[in-house]
């Protein structure tokens, strides 16, 4: 999820991060409006299933502006421990975010219990993660696109042993921010995603400008292969550990989701370069505002603002509902980013009130 606006922009990042903003958006719509008994059928768990992606490209797209921020120290000549500081400043930002966003949330939802102030969502995993590997500043890019995919394996591969490990002498608060669990994004198995994004980072800023798309087409056969690779092993019927479930920890979830990932920036850069047409994209739109979206629609879609929806409707009904709720959130997004040029035509038209006489221009 994109937090701040960077002077490094590519066009197709800022389209896969729209993407999982949209893929996001109907997901939560459906998990909160679709009436329960509904729940089984093949609409909510198709949507379901594409939700389960934005977290990963969220995370995966944080671990790729990491990877910019830290080739740029590294640029600009800073020494080891300045941009390991510089880095770790990034999820101390993501920190404030996080806990901003949960005290908005408990206020907003009085009466509730004080430990919702603490639970552990994407912005938390996110600031965690780059706390931890922040460490990676100390390498050069070079260096990182090799050391951050171990790294990301090192992490998924440990992900069922965690799970089995006795955390209970452990804070549920700590547990929380570690441990695979259903309720919380943990760093295991959900850190992998920030540090196959850093090390996917580190190989788009070594690249000439003119390599790009030949590393692209790479990055689409890996990831297809990786997929393929990740069904024929699982339908093995074999797995090491002695106990690991598919959607909470295991490291086949994490590689299949990664190589779809792959295919879907492939697909991004290509579609960007040679088939979206130049100018505004609404899909970019989401892109570049993805964290006001994310804020805003949590609020709309799991609080009281829109609570006579919550388990009420049927598949139609959700699904216009969905769609309601992405155009509201595109138009929120479109006024935050051309809230200037929109001041300046209602203040044309007469309908903005000025500053210093408090009447409206054309009065």
């Amino acid at each position: 999820m994109k937090t701040k606006t960077s002077s490094y922009r590519l066009q197709y990042l800022d389209w896969l991060r729209g993407l999982g903003a949209v893929i996001m958006l109907q997901g939560h719509v459906f998990d909160s409006f679709l009436k329960n008994e509904l729940h089984p059928g093949g609409a909510y768990m198709f949507s379901q299933f594409l939700g389960g992606m934005p977290p990963a490209i969220f995370l995966f797209l944080t671990g790729v502006t990491l990877s910019f921020l830290m080739d740029s120290t590294e640029r600009k000549g800073l020494p080891p421990r300045e941009r390991v500081w510089t880095a770790f400043n990034r999820s101390g930002y993501l920190f404030f975010l996080a806990f901003a966003f949960r005290l908005q949330l408990w206020l907003f939802g009085l009466p509730a219990p004080w430990q919702d102030l603490l639970r552990v969502d994407i912005l938390n995993c996110m600031g965690f993660s780059i706390a931890v590997l922040s460490v990676m500043a100390l390498f050069r890019t070079a260096e990182r696109v090799r050391l951050c995919a171990i790294l990301g394996l090192g992490i998924a591969l440990a992900a069922p042993l965690i799970s089995q490990m006795d955390w209970s002498h452990v804070p549920w608060m700590i547990r929380a921010y570690v441990v695979p669990d259903y309720r919380f994004f943990g760093f295991f198995p959900w850190g992998a995603y920030l540090a196959f994004g850093m090390s996917a980072g580190s190989i788009i800023r070594t690249l000439p400008a003119d390599s790009t798309e030949r590393a692209m087409q790479w990055a689409a056969l890996i990831g297809g292969v990786g997929i393929v690779a990740c069904q024929y092993f699982g339908n093995l019927g074999y797995s090491p550990y002695p106990k690991s479930e598919f959607w909470l920890n295991s490291p086949a979830q994490v590689f299949t989701k990664t190589g779809v990932l792959l295919l879907m920036m492939s697909f991004a850069f290509l579609w960007t370069r040679y088939g979206a047409r130049d100018g505004w994209s609404w899909v970019r739109q989401f892109g570049t505002t993805s964290l006001l979206v994310y804020w805003v629609h949590i609020e709309l879609v799991y609080g009281r603002s829109l609570g006579f929806l919550k388990n009420a409707l049927n598949v139609p009904q959700t699904v216009v509902a969905a769609v309601g709720i992405i155009l509201l959130m595109l138009a929120l997004a479109t006024i935050k980013t051309y809230r200037n040029q929109l001041r300046g035509y209602l203040t044309d038209m007469g309908w903005w009130f000025t500053p210093k006489t408090g009447q409206a221009s054309g009065d």
